[in-house]
Order: structure tokens, then sequence, then C-alpha cells
């Protein structure tokens, strides 16, 4: 992970990403989390997303992801949860049954951006800078602060 190009975008761009299955069921044994963490895969791979790091627990995944900017966090979210919930469906019909809506995740989700080295401070100060002239002391603003 690190700052990634597109033909139009540099971009830096990593999401926390959280979510449950219907009912907050606790159906995910061994070899279901199993599948579900390669099918995960498949997936990133076929859309150029990369994960970082997750876990599938019982009852919720957890997803530190990189995309690219065409995609907004919702449709990242929609893609995983679409095409995994037909593939695992495929695989584990079973599921079905203990799903009363046959549907394999809850809707809701949970996201949060993550920066690197970029926290939301250094963003304000960069912002408030631009109204500044004196460019050659503009990266002094990333610099530690003795007062601090």
């Amino acid at each position: 992970m690190g700052i990634k190009s597109t033909r139009h975008a540099v971009y830096d761009l990593k999401y926390h990403l959280v979510w449950v299955p219907k009912y907050r069921k606790h159906i995910f044994d061994d070899e279901i989390r199993k599948s579900v963490k390669e099918v995960f895969q498949k997936i990133a791979e076929e859309y150029e997303f990369e994960i970082d790091t997750m876990e599938v627990m019982e009852d919720h995944v957890h997803i530190f992801v990189e995309a690219p900017p065409r995609y907004s966090p919702s449709q990242i979210v929609q893609i995983i949860k679409s095409i995994s919930a037909r593939e695992i469906f495929k695989k584990y019909p079973k599921l079905k049954k203990q799903l009363w809506a046959h549907e394999l995740w809850n809707d809701g989700y949970f996201v949060r951006s993550v920066g690197d080295k970029v926290t939301a401070d250094i963003i304000r100060k960069y912002i408030e800078y631009q109204t500044h002239e004196i460019q050659a002391s503009q990266l002094k603003m990333f610099e530690k602060s003795k007062h601090r």
C-alpha cells in the first residue's frame, strides 16, 4: 500500500470497512470463513482493490482496503457484498435456509477513511496555509513542532 496512480489520478485512499451477515447470525464456521476470504480476494483483484488486512468472524467482517478513486466507499461495499453473496450461496446453499430473506449480508456497514501519515490536522493546516504567499517555507509546516 502507498501512493498509487491511474491514468488521471494519483491517490492514497484506504478504508476500514465492517459489516454483518443478515440478522447478525453466527453462520461463518472455519470452512465458510476461508471461502469468504478467498472470494473477497478474487473480487479485490478483479476490481483493482488492494486488501491490506481482513478478518471474517462468525458474525461480522473487517476489511482494510485501498481502492482507486473511481469507486466510492459505498460502491466498494456494494461490489464486495453482492458478488460475495452470490458466490457463497452458490458454494453453500444450506446458508439460505438459515437466512429467512435469502440475503447473506445486512444492508448497513461501517466505513472509516484511513490516512497513513496524513492526518486530518495536517490537511487542515495545509488548507489554511494556502492563503499565505510564502511558498519557500511551505514544507516547514510538515516538520515536527518543537513546541509540542
